[in-house]
């Protein structure tokens, strides 16, 4: 494994414009990845394994729950501080991202947004530790899109709920402790339950021989004939609004961290290309070279500075779906096509495990459709711009 030489392109200096807060934030978050990440995670991406001694490191850098009152395990931060700790997470691997941003923005933000005061301390102090893991059920195999569609359903037993369905392609579910679940009742509303590892029925196979995400656990949330306390439903919001607002605040998150990955490939392409000699000079003396590091570098300082006004409406809650939307499919894009280029740079050593580049493309080709495809957050700017939505 080759030292973690990350310096963070900065070339509008956004830095500036950030809180000693956000500054103190963001490089523990920095350092900690580079010396709890960057060494193991060639290794655990390619024997397909989540690192698991790293759960306690990310919740000392505040990344379960940032933006969760200190009154429930969260550390109190901004939404800036939020997206900084998943811009650095991410730039070690998009996986470990994956599992923080679940944790944060879909188990804890709907506990604490839709759940009683009850289910908020027992469930976030834990949380917010990692002393419990969390996922997130909604896409099913026949919905992924179309989350309406959910065939997972739940009865009133009288002094419990019935719940029976499936979930797919879930982060942390081989080693959730918990599972917030979205199941529609009988009369078809959709609710938020909070299932516990322990629960007759409730299972969570692996899913096995992923291109993507190796580094991360993915698998399957599986209920049959789960008895779960009826203390256990979220009461506080219900219909498909609930879950997709718990969505809204991942997907802010990943706007942010695909901006981590396009600069560690931007890093490594630039310093490649600056010791890499061809033809009697480095390769970063040519134009073609140049072209591809000169028009990276601009899309990562676009990104940025579309992120950093974003996590300033958010902070002020005037953020919405739409503008989430688009940043998160404008900053993915910008990133898979600046590893794609990156790779070029290195040539046949760009897909080696030697370099970063290959581990996040490939990474990136499923940040890019979880959490809303490509495609759809498309429509959803369309919907905003035109009020004709494209889709039911």
């Amino acid at each position: 494994m080759r030292p973690d030489l990350f310096e963070a392109p900065d070339y509008y200096s956004l830095d500036d414009l950030l809180s000693e807060e956000h500054l103190l934030v963001r490089d523990a978050a920095r350092q900690w990845v580079k010396r709890d990440v960057s060494p193991i995670i060639e290794e655990y991406a390619q024997k397909a394994e989540f690192p698991k001694q790293i759960i306690k490191g990310l919740a000392e850098i505040g990344a379960f729950g940032p933006y969760i009152p200190e009154e429930y395990g969260g550390a109190g931060l901004d939404q800036i501080s939020y997206g900084l700790i998943m811009q650095e997470i991410e730039r070690g691997d998009s996986g470990v991202r994956s599992t923080a941003s679940v944790q944060s923005s879909l188990v804890m933000y709907p506990i604490f947004t839709y759940g009683t005061e009850e289910q908020r301390k027992k469930y976030l102090p834990k949380l917010a530790s990692g002393e419990w893991m969390g996922s997130f059920g909604l896409t099913e195999p026949n919905h992924g899109s179309n989350p309406s569609g959910m065939e997972t359903k739940y009865k009133d037993m009288g002094d419990h709920y019935l719940l029976n369905g499936a979930k797919l392609w879930i982060s942390n579910s081989p080693f959730c402790d918990i599972a917030v679940v979205w199941a529609k009742n009988e009369e078809g509303r959709i609710h938020g339950l909070i299932v516990e590892r322990g629960m007759e029925g409730f299972t969570t196979p692996e899913t096995h021989n992923k291109w993507s995400l190796r580094a991360s656990a993915t698998g399957e949330l599986i209920f049959d004939n789960v008895k779960v306390p009826k203390e256990n439903i979220l009461p506080n919001k219900s219909g498909l609004g609930a879950p997709l607002g718990c969505l809204d605040s991942a997907r802010y998150g990943i706007s942010w961290g695909a901006i981590g990955a396009a600069m560690d490939c931007y890093d490594t392409a630039l310093r490649y290309a600056k010791e890499r000699v061809q033809f009697g000079k480095p390769i970063a003396a040519t134009q073609l070279q140049q072209k591809k590091l000169a028009e990276m570098i601009t899309e990562i300082t676009k990104a940025q500075l579309m992120a950093f006004r974003l996590g300033q409406l958010k902070n002020q809650g005037k953020a919405t779906t739409a503008q989430i939307s688009m940043a998160k499919r404008n900053n993915v894009e910008m990133a898979i096509n600046i590893a794609r280029e990156a790779r070029q740079v290195l040539g046949g050593m760009g897909i080696t495990g030697e370099y970063s580049i290959m581990r996040h493309m490939m990474n990136l080709e499923s940040v890019i459709t979880y959490e809303g495809t490509h495609d759809i957050h498309l429509l959803i700017t369309g919907a905003d711009i035109t009020g004709m939505p494209a889709f039911q």
